[in-house]
């Protein structure tokens, strides 16, 4: 569905809008190679400067259509790049700080499908962290590249912080053992709400349980979320891993290391149709 909201471009140049038309904010999202090339500024590819009003509406419009779809990845996108500034300078500072995180910042991995040996992770034993992960991918139909590039971060550095979290959240899937449909999806948020202190987050942690029925909702709030919400709290920064080195490692002791717990319960994955 396509959320409308007001705005006209008054600035070619510096790639600005202010309100007055009604537009897509799908539109500005796009991830065309056309917007590609029209909004480098010098930042990095694809940067679109925005002003704080504009990240304002920006985010009000993106939050309304990714409440009332949750799978709207974009939309979702889009919230957390304007409403995250803070938590991402307190991310970008942990991963400074820790040996692994800073070589993640220097060297930039990339988790997409071109970056992934897949014959090899297909090959590896049960129980190892990159086999485990590609049967997440393989078992819920999802796939590393649907993950939309950044584009409203104004900061070089802090807009790839922004990808690498994006890039990890299937990861964070397999760490956590949590399927793909609403359950699980709420149960990830929370532990990212205490782990990143991102406001898309901490909405998502909130309203998330809006969409669960009774019996989810019990298991969400007895068991679930405390245990998601504690292992965000107590574990190291799940960005300052080089997730793209520990393949290999098993899921069992990369949980240890991180001070993860496994889960209480699994919930029930989507079924295939």
């Amino acid at each position: 569905m396509w959320l409308l909201i007001p705005f006209r471009w008054i600035n070619r140049r510096r790639h600005c809008f202010t309100v007055s038309k009604v537009v897509c904010v799908q539109q500005l999202h796009s991830s065309s190679t056309e917007f590609t090339n029209i909004h480098y500024d010098g930042l990095y590819p694809g940067h679109i400067p925005t002003t704080a009003v504009q990240k304002a509406l920006l985010s009000i419009g993106s939050g309304v259509a990714a409440l009332q779809n949750p799978y709207r990845h974009d939309m979702v996108a889009v919230l957390g790049e304007t409403t995250g500034h803070l938590a991402l300078i307190k991310l970008r500072d942990r991963m400074r700080n820790d040996p692994e995180g800073y070589a993640v910042l220097t060297e930039r991995p990339r988790i997409r499908l071109s970056t992934l040996d897949l014959t090899k992770m297909a090959s590896l034993p049960d129980g190892s962290f990159g086999r485990e992960y590609l049967r997440f991918l393989e078992d819920n139909d999802v796939t590393p590249d649907s993950r939309a590039d950044v584009k409203f971060v104004d900061n070089e550095e802090l807009a790839y912080v922004m990808q690498r979290y994006r890039e990890v959240h299937d990861l964070l899937h397999t760490l956590l053992g949590m399927p793909t449909n609403m359950l699980g999806e709420v149960a990830v948020k929370w532990f990212e709400a205490a782990q990143t202190g991102l406001p898309m987050c901490a909405l998502g942690a909130v309203l998330g349980p809006l969409r669960l029925n009774a019996s989810r909702l019990q298991s969400l709030f007895t068991s679930l979320g405390p245990w998601a919400l504690q292992s965000g709290r107590r574990a190291r920064c799940v960005l300052s891993i080089f997730y793209e080195r520990r393949w290999e490692q098993s899921l069992e002791d990369l949980r240890l290391e991180l001070n993860i717990e496994p889960p209480p319960v699994i919930p029930k994955a989507k079924k295939k149709t």
